[in-house]
C-alpha cells in the first residue's frame, strides 16, 4: 500500500500586488484504494492543490510538506513525480502539435517504466483501452489533443491513466465540459483502474454529478484555501441540496470578526 500525505500546506502565487496566499494550511492523507473528493466554490484553492502536487512552477510552497511513501515530493522535478507514481488529469489538457498519440503514449510509458513496453502487448492494450473509452482508432495517428473536442481531450486523459497505471490519480475537474454520455464513459474508465486496488484517487470537482458515477470514500470541502468540513459520501449529497452558502457566510463572518 502507498500513501500520499499532505501536511499543513501553505501555497502562494506571485501577482502584481505581491505574493497572494491561496492554500492556507491544508492537511490530507490518501492511501491506496481510497477515493477522495475535494469540493468547493470557485477560487477556493482546489486546482491549486492539484497543480502543486504535480509541480507546476507557477505556485510557491511557503511551508508544509507533501510526501509519497515517505519521500519528499516537493524535492522532485515534475518528471520525477510522474515516475514516482503521481498522475494529473488536467482541467484544460494542452495540445502538442507534431507529436502523434501513438508516439506520445509509448514514449511516456517507456520513460515511466524505464524500458519500452512489448510492442505486441502494448498495441493490444492501447486498442482495448481506446475502445472502452469510445475513442476512434484513427485518433492514434493524430497529434496529441490537436483539434480534439473538450470531451475527446478528457477521454484521452483517462486513456493515459489506464495505460500508465499510477499510484495516485489526481483528477482536476475532469467532469467540466462533458455531456452526460462522455461523463459516464470517463467515469467508467476511472472506476476500472481504481477497482484494481493499486491506485488512490483524488477527485477535484465543483459539482456533484460526477460523484453519481465515481463514489468517494471521503469528501473534503475547500473554502478560502482551507478544508472547512470533511465527511463521507453523505456530505456530497448535502452539498447538492444546500450548496456552499453556509460555508461562505461563515467565512465572511470570520473574516469580519
Amino acid at each position: 500500500m502507498s500513501t500520499l500525505e499532505i501536511k499543513d500546506l501553505h501555497v502562494s502565487i506571485e501577482t502584481e500586488q505581491g505574493a497572494k496566499p491561496i492554500l492556507k494550511g491544508v492537511s490530507l492523507t490518501i492511501n491506496t484504494g481510497e477515493s477522495h473528493a475535494i469540493m468547493g466554490p470557485n477560487g477556493s484553492g482546489k486546482s491549486t492543490l492539484a497543480s502543486t502536487i504535480a509541480g507546476h512552477p507557477r505556485y510557491t510552497v511557503d511551508s508544509g510538506s507533501i510526501t509519497l511513501d515517505g519521500e519528499d515530493v516537493l524535492e522532485m522535478s515534475v518528471d520525477e513525480r510522474a515516475r514516482a507514481g503521481l498522475f494529473l488529469a488536467m482541467q484544460y489538457p494542452v495540445e502538442v502539435p507534431g507529436v502523434t498519440m501513438t508516439n506520445f503514449l509509448r514514449t511516456a510509458k517507456t520513460a515511466l517504466d524505464g524500458q519500452a513496453p512489448s510492442l505486441r502487448h502494448w498495441t493490444k492494450d492501447v486498442k482495448e483501452a481506446m475502445s472502452q473509452l469510445r475513442i476512434d482508432a484513427d485518433f492514434a495517428q493524430r497529434n496529441v489533443n490537436e483539434g480534439f473536442s473538450g470531451g475527446e481531450k478528457k477521454r484521452v486523459e483517462i486513456l493515459q491513466l489506464e495505460l500508465f497505471k499510477p499510484k495516485f490519480a489526481i483528477l482536476d475537474e475532469t467532469d467540466s465540459g462533458l455531456d452526460v454520455d462522455a461523463l459516464k464513459v470517463v467515469s467508467e474508465g476511472v472506476n476500472r483502474e481504481h477497482s484494481k486496488g493499486n491506485m488512490g484517487t483524488l477527485l477535484i470537482t465543483h459539482y456533484t454529478r460526477i460523484l453519481r458515477y465515481i463514489k468517494p470514500d471521503f469528501v473534503h470541502v475547500f473554502v478560502d484555501g482551507r478544508i472547512a468540513e470533511e465527511g463521507g459520501p453523505e456530505l456530497a449529497d448535502r452539498l447538492e441540496e444546500e450548496g456552499y452558502d453556509r460555508f461562505l457566510v461563515a467565512g465572511t463572518a470570520t473574516a469580519g470578526a
